[in-house]
């Protein structure tokens, strides 16, 4: 059952907090991977060889599919795979920020039906399950509609916005907000504390599954930037970019979005 699933995220996100909290701070070792892939730490690694050696032992027959762990084709036949990112936003971490956070979920036949992602150094701790809601620190997420259609909040990057993304050349005129975390981004947008978040770029399906239920059990619409469903376990493992907005905002951005 996904609820049960969803408890042994829970607990496994809480446990890479402790680990991950230890070297916070504390100019952990961290390096440049390879390809542009971004930096990674010493931080990054532990959780990750946490997360795997608990979730894989509590659940021998799942897959598994990790940012700091090499893919291998093995996922593809399993009908529940894992999908972690164990620091989302790696750059904050190393910097002293506390917007990074640990993004975990479960993904059933190609879409995400339980998720953690918790934020240690902020002690918040947002889950869902399908079918069930999605909550903050055990409150249940209800974003309201944006009141004031000028003074629409959005979390995205700078590129976002550059002209050629959006028809006529005329990007919408949302007040624009960001975060390295594209889990936590998402999170924000369930919680409603921003109204929208949307990422252009092909994006890593471990940077957004957990995310992707909780804006879901939220409320919000979150597709491709295309607005084409979002599919998860790919055998490479990436998305066409991602929407997640109120169904009414939601139906306004892709409708401006210049074609892809």
């Amino acid at each position: 059952m996904p609820e049960n699933d969803l408890s042994l995220l829970i607990d496994a996100a809480k446990a890479s907090g402790d680990i991950a909290l230890k070297f916070f701070n504390q100019d952990p070792e961290s390096w440049e991977k390879s390809n542009n892939a971004g930096p990674v730490t010493e931080a990054d690694l532990a959780v990750d060889a946490y997360l795997k050696s608990t979730l894989l032992k509590a659940r021998p027959d799942y897959g598994w599919l990790s940012e700091e762990t090499e893919d291998t084709a093995d996922r593809l036949a399993c009908s529940r795979v894992f999908v972690v990112d164990p620091i989302d936003g790696t750059r904050a971490f190393i910097a002293g920020r506390e917007s990074w956070a640990h993004s975990l979920a479960v993904v059933e036949h190609g879409q995400p039906i339980a998720a953690a992602v918790y934020l240690p150094a902020r002690k918040m701790l947002f889950h869902a399950y399908l079918g069930s809601g999605a909550f903050l620190n055990g409150q249940q997420l209800a974003p309201p509609d944006p009141k004031d259609p000028k003074a629409i909040r959005i979390l995205a990057a700078k590129p976002t916005f550059q002209p050629k993304n959006w028809v006529n050349d005329t990007p919408p005129e949302f007040e624009m907000h960001f975060r390295n975390s594209l889990a936590y981004r998402m999170a924000l947008a369930a919680e409603g504390a921003f109204d929208a978040m949307m990422t252009l770029r092909k994006t890593w399906e471990w940077d957004i599954a957990a995310g992707v239920l909780l804006a879901r059990e939220a409320g919000l619409n979150v597709t491709t930037r295309t607005g084409g469903s979002l599919v998860f376990n790919n055998a490479n493992p990436m998305v066409d970019g991602v929407v997640a907005a109120l169904p009414k905002l939601h139906t306004q951005i892709i409708e401006q979005l210049a074609p892809a």
